[in-house]
């Protein structure tokens, strides 16, 4: 009986003290990309930890095409990407790289006019001509018969605040613009990195949400949590159905829905001008790129991550102003996590 109760102690003591050496010497994880989703990504790393204290988790918010980048020179554990990878950034991997869709977002086209109490309506005509310079001042005609009864300012000029970095939210707004618009597909097209024929750039959804703020008659695009945690206004925008729709969880959901039936077994997928009369038309979804296999230990912890990502995660998705994972993909999420190889 002595023994017995020796070797419980003995046995508890052990797993004790592996405990503490796993909290003192936690695996760490270092990724990069997207400012998109940096809000809630700095969330849930940190709750994580406090969760996992054998983990670690450090993120660098440097946009979408720094994030591809860096995952392409192996000089981080993962990527972070609003944009999914071309075929031909794929192929340049040294490793099979694997999508996993961690939350929705909505990509909010947001303006400083100080003085305007109501939001303003948009379509995607205007919204296409004053990024192409075309349309240039807040008095506009056009923008007038969009907004009755709105008193836009008269001679202001409209200031085009775009990113000046590589930008998975950029990929998603040109995608959406380069759809509905044929001259701005021709003259400028899609991608994390255009040819901005006008205005001023910012580094990270940060960066242009700060020139929006400093710079009166300013028009730009950010993160829906980046016009919200900053206070600022932003346009109801047409959809496809015709309806000037806000961005928010339900818009959001709503644009995604139409896209599950024929979602692609690799998660790269557009959903910007979805179908559906409550569906935002600058809708996205936001990846973490991951080697298809990594070291035991990194691999393990990366694999844990992801799991609680996509079930207690997405708990914090809404209150961040981000739209959780349908239901209906989770399953689909999480074995392609299972598909990450140990060596």
């Amino acid at each position: 009986m002595l023994k017995t109760n020796i070797f419980a102690v003995l046995t508890l003591a052990f797993l004790g003290a592996t405990s503490v050496m796993a909290a003192n010497n936690p695996v760490l994880l270092n990724g990069a990309g997207a400012t998109f989703p940096y809000p809630l990504y700095s969330k849930w790393f940190s709750e994580y930890a406090k969760a996992n204290p054998s983990a670690r988790i450090n993120y660098q918010s440097i946009g979408s095409g720094g994030g591809i980048r860096q995952l392409l020179e192996n000089t981080v554990d993962f990527g972070a990407s609003d944009a999914p990878m071309t075929d031909e950034q794929l192929g340049k991997s040294k490793t099979p790289v694997l999508h996993i869709p961690t939350v929705l977002g909505a990509v909010a086209v947001t303006y400083n006019l100080p003085d305007l109490k109501q939001k303003i309506r948009l379509n995607s005509e205007v919204l296409a001509a004053i990024f192409l310079g075309k349309i240039t001042k807040w008095s506009d005609p056009a923008l007038a018969k969009l907004n009755p009864g709105v008193n836009f300012p008269k001679e202001l000029p409209i200031v085009v605040a775009h990113r000046s970095d590589g930008s998975g939210t950029s990929a998603i707004f040109t995608d959406y613009l380069s759809k509905v618009s044929p001259e701005w597909r021709e003259k400028v097209g899609a991608g994390t990195a255009v040819s901005w024929p006008t205005g001023l750039g910012g580094k990270g959804n940060e960066g242009v949400t700060g020139v929006i703020k400093q710079t009166p008659g300013s028009i730009g695009y950010v993160e829906l949590i980046y016009a919200e945690s900053n206070k600022l206004p932003v346009a109801q925008l047409q959809n496809k159905s015709k309806k000037f729709i806000e961005p928010s969880m339900k818009s959001v959901t709503s644009a995604a829905s139409g896209s599950l039936a024929s979602l692609p077994a690799d998660f790269r997928v557009s959903i910007t001008d979805a179908a559906g009369a409550e569906s935002y038309p600058i809708s996205g979804f936001t990846y973490l790129l991951v080697y298809q296999t990594m070291p035991a230990d990194k691999g393990t912890t990366l694999v844990k991550f992801l799991k609680w990502a996509i079930a207690d995660g997405q708990k914090m998705a809404e209150p961040l102003f981000y739209a959780p994972l349908p239901k209906a993909m989770i399953g689909k999420v999480a074995k392609k996590i299972n598909e990450i190889k140990t060596h």
